[in-house]
């Protein structure tokens, strides 16, 4: 079956590092990719070289404008980049969100399960799962283009997981685009419209 051409909002030609690449990949807006591969195969070296948190060669574009032409933030806040293990630089979660996104915050946590009680929780006495999803909403409240998540469900049950990839769903609706890593094939058979396998360092259509 071919299929049929859908415009590229993010762009990526023969980015690469020492540590992965040459990369090229096309990503619309809508739409998710999932990438797959074993621990150490290069799949966050791809995502972080897309979010320029890691220094490489190659072109990416956004909607047809170069990345180069933006600065770090002002890029990292359309095309955000969630860690596997996401940082908190704040004791609660509420110092992590700028005071106007703060409505969408509290819209957002009660889709993934979360009670708006925990932004005045110390960081440190949330659970793995709890962080995880808080990051996700902290991912989703800047509004970004393009969402590169590293295992964002991997801490989480499976009524979580669910839940997150419900709110993912309905922001793809709403043209987000998803490059989502994981280790799960059943995920990405449920999330992606297309897959990867990352085979050291290098994409393999799966």
């Amino acid at each position: 079956m071919i299929r049929p051409y859908i415009a590229a909002m993010l762009r990526v030609r023969q980015l690469a590092n020492d540590f992965g690449g040459p990369f090229d990949l096309d990503l619309a807006r809508g739409e998710c990719v999932a990438v797959l591969g074993a621990s150490g195969a290069g799949k966050s070296v791809l995502l972080r070289l897309i979010a320029d948190m890691d220094v490489g060669t190659g072109e990416v574009t956004l909607d047809g404008l170069d990345r180069d032409r933006s600065s770090g933030p002002q890029w990292r806040r359309r095309v955000v980049y969630q860690a596997a293990e996401p940082a908190w630089w704040a004791a609660d979660a509420a110092a992590h969100f700028r005071p106007g996104d703060l409505a969408q915050v509290h819209a957002l946590l009660p889709r993934l399960g979360l009670s708006p009680d925990l932004m005045a929780v110390d960081i440190a006495r949330l659970s793995t799962g709890e962080r995880q999803r808080l990051a996700l909403v902290r991912s989703l409240a800047v509004g970004p283009d393009v969402l590169l998540l590293d295992e964002p469900t991997a801490s989480l049950d499976a009524a979580s997981t669910a839940a997150v990839e419900a709110l993912l769903r309905a922001r793809m609706a709403g043209g987000l685009a998803v490059l989502l890593v994981t280790h799960s094939r059943e995920q990405a058979a449920r999330m992606g419209q297309r897959a990867f396998d990352m085979i050291d360092g290098a994409l393999h259509p799966a």
